[in-house]
């Protein structure tokens, strides 16, 4: 294994204060709303009712940003070449699946309402406050600077450490087992996709009525996201799984984001759920439950197909 880390020149160096400087919004908002703060929260949100479940959210979210200050640190380092594989690759994919779809939906939203689709003032006013806009901007702003940052961080690092693994072509296809997980992958990603997409243009069916009340043209960008975040996961899995003369690292790509996206997300998604009312509008439908549960199944089978390959590499 390496003994020393890779060149810090200024640009990565850039980069590592870039990354932790964007953490500071969410820190400062999520540490502020568990000390009691209600900024940026109007009232009647639903994030100012009783429970136990919103704060341990946010308490869950704080240190998972912080983690992003660590990452910064151990990518850069020369002492992080020599950080467990599993204590480093876990938190990068999480970060990854967390913060692609936001990378995706963010710009998106701001397409649409530059293209005067965006909900308007009004529409905004009339439905329930959950929080400032404002919110919304800085917070996902810096999710997007995080997510360029340590990228940008994490690249040359992976370079060093594992760059055999993941350069060269595909080569080989993986034993029949593997491609039968990857088509499983597929499958299920075409469906969720499908669920997601009709869902982002405006589909009710397998919705309460608190979710079809809360739809918009910003939701639909989002599912729409998540989509093609599944459809990632199960065309990467199949690449991976059929080999060929393809650069590995475009295939590995794919098939890392979307794994980590549909599995990360799908996880939140599901414990988010253990905060949803229970009045008959809010009480989460069996097709929202199936469809979290399908997202996390996708990405457990596209890790399956991922962690074959990468084996196989080593093992060559």
């Amino acid at each position: 294994m390496p003994e020393s880390g890779p060149a810090l020149g200024v640009g990565r160096r850039i980069l590592r204060a870039v990354a932790i400087a964007a953490t500071v919004p969410y820190l400062t908002l999520k540490s502020a709303w568990l000390a009691g703060s209600h900024l940026g929260i109007p009232d009647g949100s639903d994030l100012l009712g009783p429970g136990l479940i919103l704060p341990l959210m946010n308490a869950l979210s704080l240190v998972m940003d912080s983690g992003v200050v660590l990452l910064a640190l151990v990518l850069t380092r020369p002492r992080g070449l020599r950080v467990p594989a599993r204590l480093l690759t876990v938190p990068v994919f999480a970060a990854t699946g967390l913060l692609t779809p936001i990378v995706l939906g963010y710009p998106g939203q701001l397409l649409v309402a530059a293209l005067g689709s965006g909900p308007d003032a009004a529409e905004r006013a009339a439905r329930e406050p959950f929080l400032e806009p404002w919110v919304f901007n800085v917070v996902y702003l810096g999710f997007i600077v995080q997510a360029v940052a340590l990228a940008g961080l994490f690249v040359p690092y992976a370079r060093q450490r594992w760059g055999r693994r993941w350069q060269g072509r595909l080569g080989e296809r993986l034993p029949p087992s593997t491609g039968v997980v990857a088509g499983a992958a597929a499958v299920m990603a075409l469906a969720v996709a499908a669920a997601y997409v009709y869902w982002g243009f405006g589909g009710t069916a397998g919705q309460n009525p608190t979710q079809i009340a809360r739809y918009s043209s910003d939701s639909g960008v989002v599912s729409v996201a998540h989509a093609i975040c599944a459809l990632a996961a199960g065309a990467g899995s199949v690449w991976l799984a059929r080999g060929g003369s393809r650069r590995a690292r475009g295939p590995l790509a794919v098939a890392w984001i979307g794994s980590s996206a549909t599995l990360s997300w799908g996880m939140w998604l599901a414990v988010a759920l253990l905060g949803a009312g229970s009045g008959p509008d809010e009480r989460p439908t069996a097709a929202t439950v199936l469809l979290y549960a399908a997202q996390m199944i996708i990405g457990l089978l596209a890790v399956t197909v991922l962690t074959r390959f990468l084996a196989a590499r080593r093992a060559a």
